[in-house]
């Protein structure tokens, strides 16, 4: 069994027993955290100097459509309908031929990796069966956690409200394939459409399907013109089917009484507060969300529009909550303080242990304990933005970037060490990602 001894770190455990950062060592054995204490002395342990480094859980993305990475930065001044129009509906995703699934997941999950963030939940839409499986093997072959979310084809006739087609039976055959066990990086989960994207009974259909199968279901749902107007938490509620195995992503334009609803029976929160900004699905809502008793989870969502990295998405969830509630204050004639209203820690547990919580991997992931798998990050406090630390939470989520992710662990084996991917070949198979580029725009409008 492999052991590596991080010696030295400035550990940010996300615990609520344990003070929010101290100086210790941590022993990795196999997959696990088996040892944080003060000084740890071991013979047989490969030994990592973290004494100018933060050690802090891996990031956990709730809500990424992980193949983009194949037109990245395609959509820097789309709005979301000129988003669904041009990547959906006949658009680039139908284009997809189950290679450029492989090679668009592969590289979506190695830049996440590269960016600190070890577990994502990757929303599919699906167009066969063999897309799935190359998506699967993409995942599989970056070393990356995730939940494979497996979603119905980008295809008009799905996504309208009236739509009574279900897409659930090869996820079925999916997850009696290469999800077994439950003791594995990738876990299954089922993407979706809901009330809002497909008839009622449809989604009611598609609910009760996932927990058949025992797994999440992630639906968008509450933005745009919509989503104030539907009630389709109340709805959900009212038929007794909310229950914390259902994830909603967005939920910008819900009511108050939704959010309390959540919170009474259940369910997680993805906002992901860069691209709602940007194309218009409505204000995030992590204030909305905290007020009515939901600690929300933190997305990338799409890299079409932003970058991969969870540093950008917990500055503009920090800072645009700060910002509505600061012009609260202002409007009444009052200067804000002396406390700001949301803090830097809240947003790192919203992208650590929530997003654990919220993907059911929380009894795995998403803190630096005893017994959970040693999914961690090092970020090297030396660089200039980070030097010297006074408040290493604040340091991480006010200052850090990508450039300062020194280390990655998933399950206990470094898949990034001293700045640079543990990845052979990329030169090699980035050539097949620019293929899967050239294919789908050269059969798209967008060209």
């Amino acid at each position: 069994m492999k052991k590596t001894l991080i010696k030295g770190g400035t550990i940010l455990p996300i615990t609520k027993n344990q003070p929010s950062h101290y100086q210790a060592d941590l022993l990795i054995e196999g997959t696990k955290i088996s040892k944080i204490e003060s000084s740890i002395d071991i013979e047989d342990a490969e030994v990592i100097d973290a004494s100018d480094m933060i050690v802090m859980p891996g990031f956990i993305d709730t809500h990424r459509h992980t193949w983009e990475s194949m037109i990245r930065n395609i959509g820097a001044d789309w709005s979301l309908q000129t988003y669904l129009g041009t990547i959906y509906y006949g658009g680039i995703g139908s284009q997809r031929r189950p290679q450029d699934d492989y090679i668009g997941n592969l590289f979506g999950a190695l830049e996440a990796l590269d960016a600190g963030v070890t577990t994502i939940l990757d929303w599919t839409m699906i167009n066969s069966i063999e897309h799935a499986e190359e998506s699967i093997r993409g995942l599989q072959d970056s070393g990356i956690r995730a939940v494979f979310a497996y979603g119905a084809p980008g295809d008009g006739e799905y996504w309208n409200n009236d739509s009574t087609l279900i897409h659930t039976k090869d996820a079925k055959r999916i997850q009696s394939e290469h999800f077994t066990s439950t003791d594995q990086l990738l876990t299954l989960g089922l993407a979706i459409r809901g009330p809002e994207f497909s008839a009622w009974d449809t989604a009611v259909t598609e609910i009760n399907t996932a927990r058949e199968m025992d797994i999440l279901a992630t639906m968008h749902l509450g933005f745009g013109t919509w989503g104030r107007t539907a009630h389709s938490i109340e709805r959900l509620d009212d038929a007794d089917l909310l229950g914390k195995d259902l994830n909603f992503t967005h939920m910008n334009r819900v009511t108050d009484e939704a959010m309390k609803r959540i919170a009474a029976k259940g369910g997680s929160i993805s906002v992901t507060p860069e691209v709602e900004m940007m194309m218009g699905h409505g204000y995030p809502a992590t204030g909305l969300a905290l007020e009515n008793g939901v600690k929300p989870t933190l997305g990338v969502d799409v890299v079409t529009s932003t970058g991969g990295d969870m540093f950008a998405q917990m500055k503009f969830a920090l800072q645009a909550e700060r910002a509505r509630v600061n012009e609260r204050f202002l409007d009444e004639g009052t200067m804000p303080g002396p406390d700001l209203h949301i803090s830097a820690q809240q947003i790192l547990e919203f992208s650590t242990i929530e997003g654990a919580k919220a993907l059911l991997l929380d009894h795995k992931v998403g803190s630096l304990e005893v017994g959970k798998e040693a999914d961690l990050i090092l970020l090297n406090k030396r660089d200039l933005n980070l030097s010297p630390i006074t408040d290493p939470i604040g340091a991480v989520v006010q200052t850090a970037h990508t450039g300062n992710v020194d280390s990655v662990f998933v399950a206990g084996k470094a898949v990034k060490r001293n700045g640079k991917l543990l990845f052979g070949n990329l030169d090699a198979l980035r050539e097949q990602l620019y293929d899967a580029q050239a294919h789908v725009l050269a059969h798209t409008k967008t060209t």
